[in-house]
């Protein structure tokens, strides 16, 4: 009988041990890994023992799992027949006949040990492990390190027949946990952290903007060709002057032959530099700048540091050499942080909301602008990239002051609301057309079920 108590009391003692390397399993896969970092960097012991784990995550967890299946297998071994000695007298004395005591004993026994062991050796340390992964990595790292160590041979051999098995799948074994996020994700990490008040709806906007970045391109960023002002290379610098003072715009490509042939920039502040009584026979040429042409497909990042080499204006060209758009650093940041209302801007060119929750738009807006101005998701073009290109493409033929398309279904959030989109028909009026360029379009978001959607005004 004594026996029987000291081998329970090992039991319990193994169901401890089991909650340990259960713990540490958890821990050391969801523990955040810059967190630990910053606390090594300073001289935090448990963090540097943590680090170390990290480090050899895979090992560590091949010992983890090594420690649960011999506890478990001697929790079971020790702890059962224990129980079921103890029970079996207590049993026989309820009257239960000699000859069913020892099985009912034994059922008993192997419910009352299997689940204490689930839920103390399991379980609570499970979720204790997910809730607060680096105190509890910080607890047990030392004891599953030490573990691992001593059990360094067994668990070579155990890796190497399972990491052959990996191989023969055609993926190559990992020692460490890959912790890189890609765009998408860190975007998807921002959106979740706001959703939970981790972040304000603002910052994760922002971050969300930034993670999409990297994955743009110049033809992404620039502003077309339609919206481009282009100025002669013989254009007097007094017409120059005057220009600038007409369109609000520091600067302008300038073209030889035609559009497709821009051969420099010229800064109003060159011109500015000109004498006045040489103004009327200076030209663009003459104070013009070097312009770079960049392909239309060229990738964000490799735009941003053409900018940042000196030059403040680039032409987008496409694939078979004709001038796409123009680029220019402001064009990137707002990228990130939003339209900037720059004093030189001309007002009537951005998207404005209306007193009765309409709103007028560019018609060369794309429709991922649309849907950070006014939260309504509007369809990709096939053979577009504009909101007035989808509106030609739906009406089958140019579109005319007037013409109207809905779109019915489409997703629409209120950007002030952090709850999941709405269904909502969107209408889209032509209110003004530029050559056989839709220029401004009036959208209406309307709910099925409450009428107009309305927000409050981007200005």
């Amino acid at each position: 009988m004594l026996e029987a108590w000291i081998l329970l009391g090992l039991a319990v003692i193994l169901i401890a041990a089991n909650a340990l390397f259960v713990a540490a399993e958890f821990a050391l896969v969801t523990v955040d890994r810059p967190l630990i970092a910053a606390a090594a960097a300073q001289g935090d012991k448990r963090a540097q023992s943590v680090q170390k784990a990290l480090k050899s995550l895979s090992t560590q967890l091949s010992g983890a799992q090594l420690g649960i299946t011999v506890t478990s297998l001697v929790i079971g071994f020790i702890a059962e027949p224990s129980l079921a000695t103890l029970l079996r007298p207590v049993l026989e004395t309820l009257g239960l006949p000699e000859s069913s005591s020892l099985g009912v004993a034994i059922t008993v026994a192997l419910l009352t040990a299997t689940i204490p062991q689930m839920v103390f050796g399991e379980l609570v340390p499970k979720n204790w492990a997910i809730s607060e992964p680096e105190r509890v990595a910080r607890a047990v790292s030392g004891p599953q390190r030490a573990f691992t160590a001593g059990s360094r041979p067994l668990i070579r051999v155990l890796n190497g027949a399972s990491n052959a098995m990996v191989r023969a799948l055609g993926v190559e074994p990992r020692e460490e946990l890959a912790s890189a996020r890609s765009a998408q994700e860190l975007g998807a990490l921002a959106t979740k952290s706001a959703s939970e008040g981790l972040l304000e709806p603002d910052v994760a906007e922002r971050l969300s903007q930034a993670a999409e970045f990297a994955e743009q391109t110049a033809a992404d960023v620039m502003t077309p060709r339609p919206r481009v002002t282009f100025v002669s290379a013989d254009l007097p610098v007094t017409d120059v002057l005057a220009l600038v003072s007409r369109t609000g715009h520091a600067r302008f490509p300038v073209e030889d032959s035609s559009v497709d042939d821009v051969i420099g920039v010229v800064h109003f502040k060159e011109a500015l530099a000109v004498p006045p009584e040489q103004r009327a026979t200076t030209t663009a040429r003459d104070i013009m700048s070097e312009v770079r042409a960049l392909p239309s497909s060229l990738p964000i990042d490799d735009v941003l540091a053409e900018l940042r080499s000196g030059i403040h204006l680039a032409v987008v060209v496409d694939e078979y050499g004709g001038t796409d758009g123009i680029v220019t650093i402001e064009d990137l940041v707002e990228e990130i942080v939003g339209e900037i209302d720059d004093e030189q801007d001309r007002p009537s060119a951005r998207a404005r909301q209306l007193a009765d929750g309409t709103w007028t738009l560019p018609g060369l807006l794309r429709p991922d602008q649309v849907d950070d101005l006014t939260g309504v998701d509007l369809p990709e073009g096939e053979h577009s990239d504009t909101i007035g290109g989808v509106i030609v493409e739906q009406l089958g033929r140019l579109a005319v002051p007037g013409d109207t398309i809905t779109l019915a279904g489409r997703n629409f959030r209120e950007l002030d609301d952090d709850g999941p989109p709405t269904d909502a028909d969107v209408r889209m009026t032509v209110t003004q057309v530029d050559g056989y360029r839709v220029a401004r379009v009036r959208m209406t978001i309307t709910s099925p079920a409450s009428g107009t959607a309305s927000e409050e005004a981007r200005s």
